[in-house]
């Protein structure tokens, strides 16, 4: 469906690719992965047609659509909602719009043996089954179940987009695009503003989506349960393998453990003929004999070891000073933003050495319980801290 045909980008003196090729088909779940500057998210640009290669050439069919998701982007403020997701079906709009338009012009008319009457009907007809086959005859129906899939309420679609934060319009343009259905979906890092139950939602979204689909994503899970290959950007080179990310991992693996046995064995063969080279090679009756074993050594290509390296992060953290056996614990904690109460009579005890998950859907309160822990945020009710704890605190956006 798409190709990328010997392209090669260059950076000043850095070689950000050398020659790649691939071919996306049309069903293709693709995941595209690399190191933080292997230039995976300019390669969504590439096939977006927002980048150009320095050589090489993208093809692709005449009338493919393309949706594309990157991490930033300037979004319509004063929209709502409910708007800002329908207006990503122009096409829809504008048949309805004609429709609304035609049709009324239908009711006022009275000449219905006109010729005139006639090609209006004929039009109707025509753009009821272009509309049809849009699916546009349940376009506002379609717009509610993505934007519920997404995390939104009925109660936030007539809200203004400028009175979301970052995370949530990002999730609007997200919606946009899955409403497009379009032939290829570029999407980078679409889970990194989405709670649980919304990635959830977006796995069966992609899975059950109609046309290829080319993602970056950190999240290895969802790799594994929307995308059926992997393609590694390393060095300027794209190394394609058949298969989700886990099990890439361990084909790349394997691959590295017999590039590095088969180096070994070309450095012992190397290092057998040099042997032979200083032992024949001042001898004149084997002369001619180190000679060709010279040549020979000359002609072969030296075996090199891809460069992988699935990266780790090593931590450590100096001793903690020793605190009582309960850390944390609450009654009848209350949280209110003047008439919005987040929760209500929570009882929560935390003993020394759990492992807490919190979890929830946006807007449940699960930030604002950390900020209360941390003294950031009124409240009522009792919160009291254990004998000798200490808080570290990460916060979303600091």
């Amino acid at each position: 469906m798409i190709s990328l045909n010997g392209i090669s980008i260059h950076f000043g003196d850095r070689t950000l690719y050398d020659n790649v090729s691939f071919l996306i088909n049309k069903d293709d779940r693709i995941g595209l992965v690399g190191r933080n500057g292997a230039g995976k998210s300019t390669l969504l640009k590439v096939f977006a047609g927002l980048q150009k290669p320095d050589s090489g050439s993208v093809a692709m069919p005449k009338g493919l659509t393309i949706g594309y998701l990157p991490q930033e982007m300037e979004h319509h403020e004063e929209n709502n909602i409910f708007d800002e997701a329908k207006s990503a079906l122009a096409e829809v709009n504008s048949l309805t719009d004609k429709l609304d338009f035609l049709n009324e012009e239908l009711v006022t008319r009275t000449d219905y043996e006109s010729e005139e009457y006639g090609e209006i009907l004929n039009l109707v007809s025509e753009l009821n089954e272009r509309l049809i086959l849009l699916g546009g005859a349940n376009v506002d129906e379609d717009v509610e179940r993505v934007l519920f899939g997404l995390g939104f309420e009925r109660k936030d679609f007539t809200r203004q987009m400028k009175e979301f934060s970052g995370g949530w319009k990002m999730r609007v343009e997200l919606g946009k695009i899955l409403l497009q259905q379009p032939d290829l979906l570029l999407l980078d890092e679409p889970t990194n503003h989405l709670d649980i139950e919304s990635i959830q939602w977006l796995e069966e979204f992609l899975i059950n989506h109609r046309g290829a689909i080319l993602l970056i994503s950190h999240d290895r899970r969802f790799l594994d349960s929307v995308t059926k290959r992997t393609v590694e950007l390393s060095n300027g080179k794209a190394y394609d393998y058949k298969a989700p990310y886990s099990k890439y991992i361990q084909l790349r693996r394997e691959e590295i453990e017999q590039q590095k046995n088969a180096q070994k064995n070309q450095e012992k063969f190397i290092e057998k003929t040099e042997q032979l080279i200083d032992k024949y090679r001042a001898k004149a009756n084997k002369a001619s004999f180190a000679q060709s074993l010279i040549k020979k050594l000359d002609k072969i290509e030296r075996v090199e070891i891809d460069d992988f390296e699935v990266a780790k992060i090593n931590i450590r953290f100096p001793p903690a000073p020793h605190s009582g056996k309960v850390v944390l614990e609450t009654h009848g904690l209350t949280k209110r933003y003047h008439s919005q109460e987040v929760f209500h009579d929570l009882d929560l005890i935390i003993g020394k050495g759990e492992k807490i998950a919190l979890v929830g859907k946006n807007g449940a309160g699960k930030t604002t319980l950390t900020k209360l822990i941390t003294g950031k945020e009124d409240y009522e009710g009792e919160l009291k801290l254990g004998h000798q704890v200490s808080i570290g605190y990460f916060a979303q956006n600091e």
